[in-house]
């Protein structure tokens, strides 16, 4: 791994002083407590800062935006086109995204994406404002959005590794995915709130105007250019598919994307979370499961988040990846074999917890088993993985459970998750054998 580039933006080695902080931080309760070392890092620190307004203030978009097509439409099944409509331009722009992000400034690239997502909720506001009513208008800015998300979120994601050491990377990802999970609680709450109040429109300027802290946190960052001459290369086809043989050619960044794919597409039951809410826990009052069941495994992330000190030191990042699939998908077959809503609960919440600790082992794995000449390329992929297996459980789950019942596809699905994750780390060592 290049050491060169665990540097703080005032270019100093950082790597003793998170040692340091280790020790400091190793006495009594503050090593069970989230691990800040990353916050000592001023570059990380603005960009961390951003995102706690940013990721609420997307949220309230991402409520608006189905609300105010249902509320055209009155039609779910336009709630689901929607969706789709976003999906396609997030996949494709996030590799392409990542190409670009691994042949320029990433400070630059940054800039111009924030700018275009806070112009596209500016548009969301004033199609909104002037009772434009199309549903194709919302579709298309939809899809825009989504373009911009695809090109901002490789380079955001490939820059931590620019920001803090290699042994604070667990850190750091364990703060920005808190962030993002306390987002996906408080703001669809906030939008629930404040929809009745200020009306809907005004859930986009606020978007927007959060996006601002954004920018200006962007544009105090250091600049983020490539770290080689190879690097500055042309962001085309070609690029992205150097990105894809590169995976090809290391095992542990393929195996690290497919325990995400198990999870999520065997695993991942939010389709079903609607029918459990009206007829297994129907008796505990739809409306309250059903808000209880979405908002469980958000709650657990951001509960792993807040004790990551227990976990985010650990140097076996690949086994981490492993011990946490698997106890995702016992969760969710916890989910699957109770009857009993806060039991239900529990095991979601236990489920978000796994995830979290997933997800900060995975992104440290990409971004220290990669070359900083392919991180942007590396993120890229990761973006639609993320994005696209849920989607595609979706589909899985609904099926299947409308095929075996809603319990029996939920237990399945967390039992063939641990299964698999274990057939996986027996067969191929390069995941579990990975250290920092």
């Amino acid at each position: 791994m290049d050491t060169s580039e665990s540097t703080t933006d005032n270019g100093t080695a950082a790597q003793g002083d998170g040692q340091n902080g280790t020790g400091a931080r190793g006495r009594g309760w503050r090593r069970w407590a989230m691990d800040t070392r990353p916050l000592r890092r001023p570059a990380y620190r603005r960009l961390w800062s951003s995102t706690i307004v940013t990721s609420v203030g997307s949220q309230l978009t991402a409520v608006a935006v189905p609300k105010q097509i249902y509320d055209i439409t009155g039609s779910s099944a336009w709630v689901g086109y929607a969706s789709l409509a976003g999906l396609v331009p997030l996949a494709l722009f996030a590799l392409w995204g990542g190409a670009i992000a691994d042949s320029m400034d990433r400070r630059r690239l940054l800039l111009l994406t924030n700018s275009g997502l806070a112009v596209t909720s500016v548009l969301f506001w004033v199609q909104a404002a002037i009772g434009l009513d199309s549903v194709f208008v919302l579709m298309a800015l939809l899809a825009l959005q989504q373009a911009f998300f695809g090109l901002n979120s490789p380079a955001r994601n490939a820059s931590i590794a620019r920001l803090v050491p290699a042994d604070e990377l667990p850190a750091a990802n364990a703060l920005g995915s808190t962030v993002m999970q306390t987002g996906l609680v408080a703001g669809p709450l906030l939008a629930g709130v404040l929809i009745p109040v200020i009306g809907l429109s005004e859930l986009y300027l606020i978007d927007a105007v959060a996006l601002c802290a954004t920018v200006w946190a962007v544009i105090r960052l250091p600049a983020l250019p490539p770290l080689t001459t190879a690097a500055k290369n042309s962001a085309g086809w070609q690029a992205i598919a150097e990105g894809f043989r590169y995976i090809s050619l290391h095992k542990v960044l393929l195996l690290s994307f497919l325990a995400d794919i198990i999870a999520m597409v065997l695993g991942m039951p939010r389709a079903l979370f609607p029918q459990l809410a009206a007829r297994t826990y129907a008796s505990y009052g739809e409306g309250l499961a059903l808000g209880l069941l979405f908002a469980a495994i958000p709650i657990g992330a951001v509960l792993g988040g807040l004790l990551s000190g227990t976990f985010s030191r650990a140097r076996r990042h690949g086994l981490m990846v492993i011990v946490s699939v698997i106890a995702w998908g016992a969760a969710v077959a916890g989910l699957g074999l109770t009857t009993n809503l806060w039991v239900a609960v529990a095991f979601l919440a236990a489920a978000g917890v796994a995830d979290m600790v997933s997800m900060v082992f995975r992104g440290a794995i990409l971004l220290s088993a990669a070359t900083d000449e392919m991180r942007g390329r590396m993120q890229g992929v990761f973006t639609v993985v993320v994005a696209g297996g849920p989607r595609l459980a979706d589909v899985l789950h609904g099926t299947v459970g409308s095929a075996l019942g809603v319990r029996a596809a939920i237990a399945g699905g967390g039992l063939l998750v641990v299964l698999a994750t274990l057939g996986l780390a027996v067969a191929t060592p390069a995941l579990r054998d990975y250290r920092i």
